[in-house]
């Protein structure tokens, strides 16, 4: 029980001379402190506190103060007031928190099929950049491609292009420039939002998708250099 009391917010002295009051009904600070064991100031200093917080009470005879234990529901009454008050607080740090927390994570694809789900996620984005286009994409995806190309104009999704794949010559709704040949290989880069989507596109194609935006920005930067020097 003086454990579960603790438990409850009540420091140790709270609790003896709680306990005591419950255990042997009204008394004098004096009887308190000789069943206490707790200086008499001391006793009086914690009844103060105990009736702050509704816990005892007292009647005043002859100018002394006989102190007796109130309600045990009042230990559950302010545990509620306590948790009352810390709800709206609690709310508004997680808030806070989830605002400066940013979440991170690197999720691997393989397959087609695992792909798809990072050209639809693109369909939220503003913009998308893609350093290193194949046209072999369109070769392994070939008609999903026309779908997502339409659904990407559809929304209004702007894309900039940098290849060394001269067989990319139009694409819908997109932008694009030109490095040298000799730069060509199946790796792309797709970077999108707070995102980057590393891309083998072989036989069987593999990504990473990394969300972090520092990389993501890194990359921005990376590309925006590389789109100067493109023609």
């Amino acid at each position: 029980m003086f454990q579960q009391l603790k438990d409850s917010g009540l420091t140790d002295n709270e609790v003896k001379v709680y306990l005591a009051l419950v255990n042997n009904g009204p008394n004098l600070a004096g009887r308190i402190s000789r069943l206490t064991g707790l200086h008499r100031r001391t006793v009086y200093d914690i009844t103060e506190m105990l009736i702050q917080k509704g816990l005892i009470g007292y009647i005043l005879k002859n100018n002394r103060r006989t102190f007796s234990a109130t309600n045990p529901n009042k230990l559950l009454e302010n545990l509620h007031e306590k948790e009352a008050l810390l709800v709206p607080l609690v709310q508004e740090l997680k808030i806070k928190l989830d605002e400066k927390k940013e979440k991170e994570e690197t999720l691997f694809y393989k397959g087609k099929q695992g792909l798809k789900n990072i050209f639809e996620d693109q369909l939220t984005a503003k913009e998308i950049l893609i350093l290193g286009a194949s046209s072999q994409a369109y070769n392994i995806l070939q008609f999903y491609f026309k779908w997502y190309d339409q659904k990407r104009k559809k929304n209004k999704i702007k894309t900039r292009i940098i290849t060394s794949d001269k067989n990319i010559k139009k694409v819908p709704y997109a932008e694009i420039k030109y490095l040298n040949e000799k730069h060509s290989n199946p790796l792309a880069i797709n970077i999108y939002k707070d995102k980057v989507a590393i891309i083998l596109w072989a036989k069987e194609p593999i990504a990473i998708l990394i969300k972090n935006n520092e990389i993501s920005q890194g990359y921005k930067q990376y590309f925006e250099l590389i789109w100067k020097i493109a023609k």
